[in-house]
């Protein structure tokens, strides 16, 4: 393949997802401006400190993984199977504790960034809201990612092409609707 062919290539599989990500964007963004979300926000100081760590952290930790992954693929390490083997596994179990333990960390350095500059704040219900909202968009994020890599490798994807658009788009959308539901299940507990 010539370095055209190439680029036409990667614009082929690479536009869809991004122009799907363009709209999901746009919801992510409608949740963010909703009454439910201003509500949230409101209730519980610090929200909206941790919301930008909150969602680049999933994008960096998820599209490690589908990086891992993607690797894995070319180099014949792990196979397009929904079948867990050694390295599949230890690339998910990884994954799922780097999301848990940096949304913990978030909440507990809002915690004290609030406290330092006297904003109130809780660090049980940070923590609480984190640890749900973590949980919820580790277990959706890693069968999404993981169904989307193999599926598009088996029809011929690169991986690489699609993986960067699909994380930034879960962890956008479904990072500010989880966040909004460990805001209510916190708010209902405490």
């Amino acid at each position: 393949m010539t370095g055209h062919e190439t680029a036409r290539e990667v614009y082929r599989q690479a536009l869809p997802v991004i122009l799907v990500s363009l709209i999901a964007g746009l919801f992510a963004g409608t949740i963010l401006g909703s009454e439910s979300m201003r509500d949230g926000i409101e209730s519980v100081p610090g929200i909206l400190l941790l919301l930008p760590a909150f969602l680049a952290t999933r994008g960096g930790v998820y599209g490690s993984l589908g990086a891992r992954l993607s690797t894995g693929l070319h180099q014949g390490l792990i196979e397009p199977r929904f079948e867990l083997d050694r390295h599949l596994t230890n690339a998910i179990v990884a994954s799922f504790i780097n999301g848990m333990a940096v949304s913990v960390f978030i909440a507990v350095i809002t915690y004290f960034t609030l406290f330092l500059f006297g904003g109130g704040g809780n660090l049980v219900e940070l923590v609480g809201i984190m640890v749900i909202a973590g949980f919820l968009s580790a277990v959706l994020m890693l069968s999404v990612l993981i169904t989307v890599i193999f599926l598009g490798f088996r029809r011929g994807l690169n991986p690489d092409n699609v993986i960067g658009p699909v994380v930034t788009t879960l962890g956008d959308v479904f990072g500010i609707l989880f966040l909004l539901v460990g805001i209510y299940v916190v708010g209902v507990i405490v």
